[in-house]
Formats: C-alpha cells, sequence, structure tokens
C-alpha cells in the first residue's frame, strides 16, 4: 500500500497503490489510444500496424517504463532533477528533453480536447452536421478553436493544481471507470451495425508487405511510447510520488495491459461504423480526421440515435483527453517546483500559460498540428527512449536493485529480462528508429 502521508522531504505521494494505478493508467490511455491510434493503424495498413504495435508495447514498452520508474522512485524529483540524481551532469539535457517534449505535445492534444468539446456539443445541441468535412475545418481551425484550446488548457491546470491525491489521483478514480464502460458499451453497439464485418477485416487482417515497411514499424514504436506515456518523463513524474515498497513490475504489466486493451477496443469501435456506413474512402482522404469526418458522418446518418451514441462517443474521447493531459502538464509543474521551489499553484499557471501559447499555432494550422505531432510524438518521444535506456542501462548505478524492491518473486524475472532488453536490444532498435523519425520531420519540412 503506498502511505498517504509525504515524504521526509516534503513530496506529495498518491494516497493507494490503487490511486497511482488509476492514474498512470489514466496517462497512458488517452488520445493517444483513441485519435491517434486510429489514424495511425489507418496509415500503417490496418491490422499490420495493430501486430507491430502490440509487440512494440510489451517488448520495449514495459521495459522502457521499468527504467522510469527506477530513475523517479529513487531520486523523489521531477524530470530534470531526476536525470541529474541518476546519472549525472552530463544527463540533464535529456530531462529538459522531457519536459520540452510532455509541453509540446499536450499544446496540441488541447486543441484537440476542444475538438471534442465542440462535437460534443454538436450532437446534444445541434446535431451533426450533414456534411462533416465541412464542419471539421470549421471546428479544427481559427478563433473557436483558439477559445476552446483554452478551455481545454484552464480545465487541466485546475486540475493539476489542485495536487497529486486532490486533483490528478481523484479525477482519475471517477473518469477511468466510466472511460472504460462508455468504451465498451460503444464496442458492443458498433459490433451490431450491419457491414461492419468489412471494419474488423481492415483492422485485425494483417498484410506482410506493411509489416516489411520500415516507416510503419517507426509508427508502430512511437505509438507504444507515445500511448505509454514513455519517453516523455510522466512515468518518471508519477513514480516519484510512490512509496519504496511498491512492486513496480506488477504496475507495468498491468498499465500496459489496460493500454493496449483500450487502444484495441478503440479500433473495434471507429473502424466497424467507418465501414458499416460506406465511409472507408474518407481514411485515405484525411487520416487525421478519421475520428472528427468519418464517424460524425457516420452519426449523422443514423438520425437520432446517432445524437445520442456520438454524444458517449466524443465524451469517451473527452475523458480519456483530460486524464492524458493532466499527465503531461504534471512534467512541466513538477520540474518547475524541483528548480525554482515554488508552489505547486505558481509552477502550474506558469507551465499552462506557456503551453497555452505554444498551442495557438495548432489551432490555426492543421500542418503546424501535424508538424509537432510528428516532431514531438514520434521524433523527440523516440530520442526520450533511448536517451534513457542508455542511462540506465549503462551509467545508473545498481537500476536493478531499486526495480527488485517490492517486486514479488514471480516478477523478480521480468525485472532481469527487462534489463536485459534495456542494455542490448532496446537501443540499437530505437537507434534506428530515431534515424527514421529524423529522416520522415524533415521530409515533412521539405514539403
Amino acid at each position: 500500500m503506498v502511505e498517504a502521508a509525504s515524504s521526509s522531504a516534503g513530496r506529495e505521494r498518491f494516497g493507494s497503490r490503487m490511486g497511482f494505478v488509476m492514474a498512470a493508467v489514466g496517462s497512458a490511455v488517452g488520445l493517444g489510444n483513441m485519435w491517434r491510434f486510429s489514424y495511425v493503424t489507418a496509415q500503417g495498413g490496418g491490422a499490420a500496424f495493430v501486430i507491430m504495435y502490440l509487440a512494440m508495447t510489451f517488448l520495449i514498452g514495459v521495459p522502457m517504463m521499468l527504467t522510469e520508474f527506477a530513475v523517479g522512485r529513487r531520486a523523489r524529483m521531477g524530470a530534470i532533477g531526476a536525470m541529474r540524481e541518476a546519472g549525472g551532469v552530463a544527463w540533464v539535457p535529456a530531462g529538459f528533453m522531457f519536459v520540452i517534449t510532455a509541453s509540446l505535445i499536450l499544446s496540441y492534444l488541447s486543441v484537440i480536447t476542444g475538438w471534442t468539446i465542440r462535437y460534443a456539443i454538436d450532437a446534444v445541441v445541434f446535431g451533426f452536421s450533414p456534411d462533416p468535412g465541412a464542419r471539421y475545418e470549421q471546428v479544427a481551425t481559427g478563433v473557436p478553436a483558439i477559445g476552446f484550446h483554452l478551455a481545454a488548457m484552464a480545465a487541466t491546470t485546475a486540475i493539476v493544481i489542485a495536487g497529486v491525491r486532490k486533483g490528478i489521483e481523484r479525477v482519475s478514480f471517477v473518469l477511468m471507470p466510466v472511460l472504460f464502460l462508455l468504451l465498451v458499451g460503444l464496442a458492443v453497439w458498433a459490433a451490431t451495425l450491419p457491414g461492419a464485418r468489412d471494419g474488423y477485416d481492415f483492422y485485425l487482417r494483417p498484410s506482410l508487405g506493411a509489416v516489411a515497411n520500415l516507416s510503419v514499424l517507426q509508427q508502430a514504436a512511437s505509438q507504444a511510447f507515445f500511448s505509454l506515456s514513455v519517453g516523455m518523463g510522466i512515468m518518471l513524474t508519477y513514480a516519484s510520488y510512490l512509496a519504496p515498497e511498491e512492486n513496480m513490475s506488477r504496475e507495468a504489466v498491468i498499465i500496459s495491459l489496460a493500454d493496449f486493451t483500450v487502444a484495441f477496443v478503440a479500433g473495434l469501435v471507429v473502424f466497424p461504423v467507418i465501414f458499416a456506413l460506406g465511409l472507408s474512402e474518407q481514411i485515405d482522404e484525411s487520416t487525421m480526421g478519421t475520428l472528427f469526418i468519418s464517424v460524425p458522418g457516420a452519426f449523422h446518418a443514423m438520425g437520432g440515435i446517432g445524437r445520442l451514441v456520438g454524444f458517449a462517443f466524443f465524451l469517451t474521447l473527452l475523458v480519456a483527453a483530460l486524464t492524458s493531459a493532466v499527465s503531461l502538464l504534471e512534467v512541466p509543474t513538477a520540474a518547475l517546483m524541483d528548480a525554482w521551489k515554488v508552489s505547486r499553484r505558481t509552477a502550474t499557471l506558469v507551465a499552462g500559460a506557456v503551453i497555452a501559447l505554444l498551442g495557438i499555432p495548432a489551432a490555426v494550422s492543421q500542418n503546424a498540428l501535424a508538424l509537432v505531432d510528428k516532431l514531438a510524438g514520434e521524433l523527440l518521444v523516440v530520442a526520450g527512449v533511448l536517451a534513457m535506456a542508455l542511462m540506465v542501462g549503462w551509467v545508473m548505478r545498481h537500476p536493478e536493485d531499486e526495480l527488485m524492491v517490492g517486486a514479488s518473486r514471480r516478477f523478480r524475472g521480468v525485472v532481469r529480462l527487462a534489463m536485459f532488453m534495456v542494455r542490448y536490444i532496446i537501443p540499437p532498435f530505437i537507434a534506428l528508429m530515431l534515424w527514421v523519425s529524423i529522416r520522415d520531420v524533415f521530409g515533412m519540412v521539405g514539403r
């Protein structure tokens, strides 16, 4: 059980083991599963991407989550201080990179959170538009998009200001069960749609050609890291609020299973809806808008019941978005509290204001949003994973000892296997993925 009291240094702690798990799952289960997963799955050719994503989640994601747990719990500091404590001054730039990555990702995810609010309002007040493409253009950019982006950031900031137990943990306890129930209900409903089988075929039938594509493999790896919240300092920061006796290997497995399950079930909702209503061509036309063009169009075609189901769908997206946003904002907030020795309120307001400003270009331009997603959500996340693997695997003193604390006998093998992967398998693989990310980012800039 995680202690309810603060640490001797006055650092906050989660109120219970379940509180930590729910918060970490809330971080992992977010728009990365619901929004990003659907469009990168479409780009990656469906089931081939799902298979590679599953492999990346458990072969690389779990070991890398454990590295962040080890660094965060031992140092009991935010990303910058923890990297200095575990690896020395030379690794401080990696801590700064985590803070920058989390901030950039939140800057555009809050814009997408604003979209989900708009569509939820549409479902209740106006109904879905008969021209979903035109409606998406209205929602995605411009002054209204900026306003809803700022509203999403304000809500996120308010939760983080409340603290670890009264804000992050309490919200996660309420919202995560709601998200799971809504998502399962939507998946059951989607299975009843006529023609849903075509969506399942696209989603679940692998293409061997796509498996051999380096770009698809890189997208699967970066999506796994993005979804699991590794490579951006989130799990490191959350682990700094843990008590020493927690079984971190067990929690890493639970969090990863929950994350993959939600991403997989989300696909069981999105693709049957798209294919059942003959909207599959729109996936290729706008992969970025899969959830915000094809799906609202499907709900409009369904009439009155579509408004009800559509509201449940976008409410699910909103819940997922908020739990992710809170974890992302906690990274710069914790770093500022450590560095400036200021209150949580001051650190959160400063970090929230800066990120709100950073998100305005993404609210104005779809190209800016896509570029920041590629830069932060793929390149910087992959670079962060590589830096953490190298530091924990070859520089940090006795990381296995930290991970063995609290680990039951059956999970000690997980720790040993994870450290083997971190030292010998993950770095060369991630270096290759980083090269592909750099190539793809420069390709986007060149266009």
